[in-house]
């Protein structure tokens, strides 16, 4: 047994195919496929049920492949901390975060980054909490850009800024003449949603008391699956949504027909936070990812600045 087997298999099970594995880990299919035919063999037991239209990870295969993750991540830790005696912040840090968030914040740090860390490389990913966070604890990434909170007891959070809401509406909106608007005013429309399991849904209703989603009316069974598309379907007169700050940088806020305005209410915000590893080694790549993050931040969001230490955090806890 070695790292390469390890490896070889991690790839099945995340690709459930040999040779989509083959190609994730530059080998032929036969070579991987032999390797792990032997690793098996040397183990006495089946990683794998092999069928002629799925591969399926067995149950004694799934305890095997929770040390394989950690092993790798171990001897990737020892790589990183070799390098990082000679340079704390070279190299891939393997940024994942939520389709709300990272087309709007991803512009505005990766200049300043690259200028003060040009031997840092983000490796960037995009997808919705729940999948981040497995990512996450299957050492698949180092860290995620969140907005709800995360209580693990293997994860961490630093918080990095909070971000208003506005209210995105038609031109024609009767909310065009009001100075202010309340939650009250919010009660009387169709506030349209994203798909289930984007976060922002939720902090929308959560923003406005709402309970559950409507489940009546005409706009019931519009779920968009982006922010975009929301605001489409507010310019076509469906409805009104809220917007979070740094989204009112987006290309939609010219030319759609669409006005923006903040709530001014104390909880109409949500915290963005950096949710890392209790054992990733490189803390000062991390810190200097969070320190990034918060001097670039437009004074349209709240930056948490009294709060951005992840050394003094980990600190703490020894």
């Amino acid at each position: 047994m070695n790292l390469r087997d390890l490896k070889y298999i991690i790839a099945v099970a995340d690709t459930h195919h040999f040779g989509k594995a083959a190609e994730r880990c530059f080998v032929s299919q036969p070579t991987l496929s032999g390797q792990i035919k032997k690793l098996e063999e040397e183990l006495g037991v089946a990683i794998f049920e092999r069928t002629n239209r799925s591969v399926e990870v067995t149950p004694v295969g799934e305890a095997i492949l929770q040390y394989a993750r950690q092993i790798i991540e171990q001897a990737d830790a020892i790589q990183q901390l070799a390098q990082a005696h000679q340079d704390p912040l070279a190299g891939a840090l393997r940024v994942g975060a939520i389709p709300t968030l990272s087309p709007y914040l991803m512009p505005l740090i990766l200049l300043p980054l690259k200028k003060q860390h040009p031997r840092m490389q983000l490796v960037l990913s995009e997808e919705l909490t729940d999948v981040l966070l497995g990512r996450l604890r299957n050492h698949e990434i180092d860290v995620a850009l969140l907005a709800t909170p995360v209580e693990e007891p293997d994860l961490d959070a630093l918080p990095l800024f909070d971000e208003p809401f506005w209210v995105a509406y038609p031109r024609e909106h009767a909310f065009y003449e009001k100075e202010k608007i309340t939650r009250r005013d919010l009660d009387k429309e169709n506030l349209l949603l994203l798909a289930e399991g984007h976060c922002l849904a939720k902090q929308a209703m959560d923003v406005c008391h709402l309970k559950e989603r409507q489940v009546q009316g005409d706009m019931a069974d519009l779920r968009a699956a982006s922010l975009e598309t929301l605001i489409q379907l507010v310019s076509a007169g469906f409805g009104i949504t809220l917007i979070p700050a740094l989204a009112m940088q987006g290309s939609w806020t010219t030319g759609s027909g669409v006005v923006a305005q903040p709530l001014t209410w104390p909880d109409a915000s949500r915290r963005i936070s950096l949710v890392y590893r209790h054992s990733f080694p490189r803390q000062a790549a991390l810190q200097a990812l969070a320190d990034i993050i918060v001097a670039n931040l437009p004074n349209t969001v709240k930056p948490l600045a009294k709060n951005k230490s992840i050394r003094k955090k980990a600190s703490m806890k020894k």
